[in-house]
């Protein structure tokens, strides 16, 4: 679709087997389109990777009262650029999963969470919704009775990362300050307005029309043994062809560099972040771990959000670690000690070795930190802050420690890795 002309709307969606899915799906008996994803071995696209079937049947029995489902698109992690284009591209991929989900979990209002500050996908995604609904496709009497209802809700957040946080999504949604709840409850009993309610990602949704139009062996024929489909994976970063590359998953680092045409010429690659900057950095020894959540949790990070930033020879870890760690202690919610402290302790530290001006024993102190966060924060925000810092002085410890005598700028002159720009010197 995303090479079609007008690929975002809904004539040219429909030229291409849009809403067949929908169509089928009318179809199906109680519970039965439910199996089908489970069949399907479709697992949450958003990071986490729990079976998205198994998420939908933990909903309680119907009780006449409403029932929602929530679509995250609140991405925001450094290098996780996933969602966006693909709700730009093709925004009706998503208005028909959410649909399908909600004739699957017994639902009749669906949310979208967007961020605010992608004011062209929210009008994109409002202009969809407004054409299917003007196509009798959503909204109110619609079915092959005319009896059935499905509402679909575009909010726009005033964008902040901890929103990405599911419970924290639902504060903001329901007109709270956004952070995180304390589970349990979880949000299958009780989530947006106290009811039960699915949150499932853009892309997790999005694949749901796939798999009910084609089948769930036509999906389960893609990919590994422990996750089946396609995914879409984002390189950035030192490639030469930067983008969206949609593959089974499963496929490897190197066979994604070289379709993105490998490292830019007369550089070799240093570093990569396999899922976000969240997660455990890897180096080149890495390049041939399968891309699923059980190879590269076992290679000793996280696949995530499948965001594969490239670094060259010309970078320095500490001063992209030293970013995130901005990143990171500036969206912070400041709910929980550990993440509102120890965020604003790491990013001091970070800069103080940047700048070459590191303490003795700040390397150990800035580690003893991390551990201190990880796993003691009241959400994910601590240990996605934790886990690079971490990382990197595992596998870059003496370029930390060098941040006691001299600056990252003079041992890696910043403007030799940049890419574009009137200074940058390839």
């Amino acid at each position: 679709m995303w090479d079609k002309e007008k690929s975002w709307t809904l004539e040219t969606y429909r030229a291409h087997g849009g809403y067949e899915g929908l169509a089928k799906a009318w179809t199906f008996g109680e519970g039965e389109l439910t199996q089908l994803v489970k069949d399907s071995g479709l697992v949450g696209r958003g990071g986490a990777g729990f079976p998205t079937g198994l998420k939908w049947s933990f909903l309680p029995a119907p009780d006449g009262g409403p029932r929602y489902l929530v679509v995250n698109a609140d991405e925001s992690e450094p290098g996780t650029c996933k969602d966006i284009p693909a709700l730009m591209a093709n925004p009706h991929a998503l208005i028909e999963g959410m649909a399908i989900c909600l004739l699957a979990v017994g639902g009749h209002h669906g949310f979208v969470y967007l961020r605010g500050e992608v004011v062209h996908v929210y009008r994109r995604l409002l202009a969809a919704a407004r054409e299917a609904r003007e196509a009798g496709l959503i909204g109110k009497g619609v079915g092959p009775n005319g009896d059935q209802d499905i509402e679909i809700t575009v909010h726009a957040g005033a964008g902040a990362y901890i929103c990405g946080e599911e419970t924290a999504l639902l504060d903001s949604l329901e007109g709270w300050r956004g952070q995180p709840r304390l589970k349990p409850p979880f949000p299958a009993a009780e989530g947006l307005y106290a009811r039960p309610t699915v949150i499932n990602n853009v892309e997790t949704i999005s694949s749901v029309p796939g798999i009910v139009r084609n089948g769930a062996d036509w999906f389960g024929a893609m990919g590994t043994q422990s996750a089946k489909g396609h995914v879409i994976y984002s390189m950035s970063g030192h490639v030469k062809h930067p983008g969206q590359y949609e593959a089974p998953i499963g496929i490897t680092g190197d066979q994604l560099l070289k379709l993105a045409g490998g490292i830019r010429t007369g550089h070799e690659l240093k570093f990569w972040a396999v899922g976000g900057s969240s997660a455990p950095l890897f180096t080149p020894a890495h390049l041939e771990v399968p891309l699923d959540y059980s190879g590269v949790r076992d290679a000793g990070s996280m696949l995530a959000t499948r965001a594969l930033m490239m670094f060259d020879d010309t970078v320095s870890v500490v001063r992209v670690i030293s970013r995130w760690t901005d990143f990171y202690q500036h969206e912070s919610c400041g709910k929980c000690t550990p993440c509102r402290e120890g965020t604003f302790w790491m990013r001091q530290i970070m800069h103080r070795l940047e700048a070459g001006k590191g303490k003795p024993g700040d390397v150990d102190l800035l580690y003893e930190i991390a551990n201190n966060i990880q796993g003691r924060s009241f959400c994910a925000l601590g240990d996605a802050a934790a886990t690079p810092i971490k990382s990197g002085i595992e596998l870059f410890r003496e370029e930390f420690e060098a941040g006691y005598t001299t600056p990252a700028r003079e041992l890696f002159p910043y403007e030799k890795t940049t890419v574009f720009g009137e200074v940058g010197v390839r």
